[in-house]
């Protein structure tokens, strides 16, 4: 019995020292991440070291495509999905990480410096991180007059200038599905019938539709306020410019949570921290969107990321009842 008993202890032991040990004895996490962060020219390239620096902890990134695809692929892996940490979930698609019930909650020593108006989520399962405001952008060396409201974009005059983003599709085109049901109500597609005669064309991502843009194909697109942030710092141009409407523009939150099943709780714990408070700054100018963290000091190119006064969230219980319904009647108004 004591051969045994010694023979099951050099098991054990040979076991943890050749890689047998979980994520906790390794001192690793995996992080989920969207394309945008986790890519080349993303913030991840600069945070992760950072942290990992600062910590000790390893970081496996995993870049698991657009938001949307990213949750689904934690909804669809569940309780086996090797992240501890997920980070880039808005708030229009939060009820799909609620009802998975996948997501744990972290009440962050951090979120002291969070805008209480940014905290979506009451049982901190999702933290706000950064967030932005739905702005066409107008090219200003453009010919074509710039509009002033969401209702000038209906004009005839507007024929193939706008390019627009497919809200089944994206987040920014779901931005503006939401904004327009906010600022038009029930008759919100009635302005979508009107302004299809006066695209150029439906992206299916901001990526495609910012390129064509850029390119000069359209003087007008939806995107961001703080779009021209990103060309007066990168190429040192004012030529873009965010258009404010007085009738108010619809916000997004992006939030970062723990799933339940992490192996490894007290680093992403650390993780979701250093992402509130030391990887603000980076990024909000990598992301172009606004710091969730009031504490942030803004570089001088977001004075050209004007700030709406009056802005509409969609709230996650509505979108959870509505969603589905609205894109259909979309659909049809679309293709008719």
């Amino acid at each position: 019995m004591k051969k045994l008993l010694v023979f099951a202890l050099v098991l054990f032991s040979l076991f943890t020292a050749f890689g047998g040990g979980n994520k906790e004895e390794s001192n690793e996490i995996t992080v989920y991440a969207y394309d945008s962060f986790a890519g080349d020219w993303g913030p991840g390239s600069t945070i992760i070291p950072a942290f990992e620096e600062k910590t000790g902890i390893k970081v496996n990134l995993v870049n698991a495509g657009d938001a949307g695809e990213m949750l689904s692929r934690v909804i669809s892996e569940g309780e086996n999905c090797p992240a501890d940490v997920v980070i880039g979930i808005s708030d229009d698609m939060a009820y799909r990480a609620y009802d998975s019930g996948l997501f744990a909650s972290y009440d962050s020593p951090m979120l002291e410096n969070i805008s209480s108006e940014l905290i979506f989520d009451e049982e901190k399962r999702l933290l706000p991180f950064d967030y932005g405001v739905f702005a066409f952008v107008y090219d200003t060396e453009s010919s074509v007059k710039s509009p002033s409201s969401l209702e000038d974009l209906r004009d005839p005059y507007y024929k193939d200038q706008i390019i627009l983003i497919d809200p089944r599709t994206s987040s920014v085109g779901l931005g503006l599905l939401m904004w327009t049901y906010n600022i038009y109500g029930d008759d919100y597609l009635s302005w979508w019938k009107d302004v299809k005669e006066n695209m150029l064309t439906m992206a299916d991502g901001w990526s495609t539709a910012y390129g064509l843009f850029t390119e000069g194909e359209a003087p007008l697109v939806i995107s961001y306020t703080t779009s021209p942030a990103y060309h007066v710092r990168e190429e040192n141009t004012t030529r873009y410019q965010a258009l404010v409407f007085d009738e108010g523009h619809e916000e997004t939150i992006e939030a970062i949570g723990i799933l339940k099943s992490a192996s490894n709780r007290e680093a992403a714990e650390s993780f979701v921290d250093f992402i509130l408070s030391d990887g603000q700054l980076d990024l909000a100018v990598y992301n172009s969107m606004y710091p969730a963290n009031t504490s942030i000091q803004l570089p001088s190119e977001y004075e050209y990321a004007p700030l709406p006064e009056k802005t509409y969230k969609s709230e996650t219980y509505y979108l959870k009842e509505n969603l589905d319904i609205m894109l259909d009647e979309w659909i049809l108004t679309m293709t008719e």
